[in-house]
């Protein structure tokens, strides 16, 4: 094993993870986050047309793979007079993917929020809209942060599919350093290695969220 050569690629990699996939992880996943709470908010919604389109949208989502969702829209959009650059394709169809599978979270932990607290808002006078946005949307955060939090470091590590549509990321200059070196176990054990750290921290950001979350829960 070409050990230099490992570490030689250890840097170009890393600094692409951070200057690419991690703000495009950032970006998506912010961007998903808004459409799955809007998406899970449709799904308790008493009228069944909103609910309906609310499960169309997430069947769709989560019932075809992310690789096919970006494909549609970098390749497939084009034949019908839209083209977009690789970069905001990347970011859309990440995160009409986070918004499918996060919405379920979401929708998730606020229905695991007693019933009781929504009459408690009523009995204050609170109108529905009120009381879901200051007693039960805060608690539902707290329950959705674990899950949450796996879906982003997921979405960490597929941002190597848009390497596929030519989006300068980790992974892509792992494939360029490969291809020159033809070193390819090398280069992607090192892009491996790369991902691995950028989880671990990732997972440890993750544990002292839900640890200082956890201070305003009584036990």
């Amino acid at each position: 094993m070409n050990w230099q050569l490992f570490l030689d690629s250890l840097g170009p990699i890393a600094r692409d993870g951070l200057t690419g996939s991690v703000p495009l992880a950032l970006i998506s996943f912010a961007l998903g986050l808004a459409i799955a709470l809007c998406v899970a908010l449709m799904r308790i919604s008493r009228r069944r047309v909103v609910s309906g389109i609310a499960r169309a949208y997430i069947s769709v989502i989560r019932g075809t793979p992310l690789l096919v969702q970006l494909f549609v829209i970098f390749y497939g959009l084009p034949s019908v007079g839209v083209t977009i650059n690789p970069w905001p394709s990347a970011v859309i169809a990440f995160s009409l993917n986070v918004g499918g599978y996060a919405a379920e979270v979401i929708r998730a932990a606020i229905l695991s929020v007693p019933k009781g607290q929504w009459e408690a808002g009523y009995t204050i006078g609170m109108s529905r809209t009120l009381t879901l946005r200051r007693l039960i949307l805060p608690q539902a955060a707290r329950v959705s942060v674990p899950p949450l939090s796996n879906t982003f470091i997921s979405l960490v590590k597929d941002t190597s599919l848009a390497s596929l549509i030519l989006v300068t990321e980790l992974f892509r200059q792992a494939q360029q350093i490969a291809a020159f070196s033809q070193q390819f176990m090398v280069v992607y054990l090192a892009a491996a290695l790369v991902y691995w750290v950028f989880c671990l921290v990732l997972s440890a950001g993750q544990v002292r969220i839900e640890r200082r979350l956890d201070r305003y829960v009584a036990h």
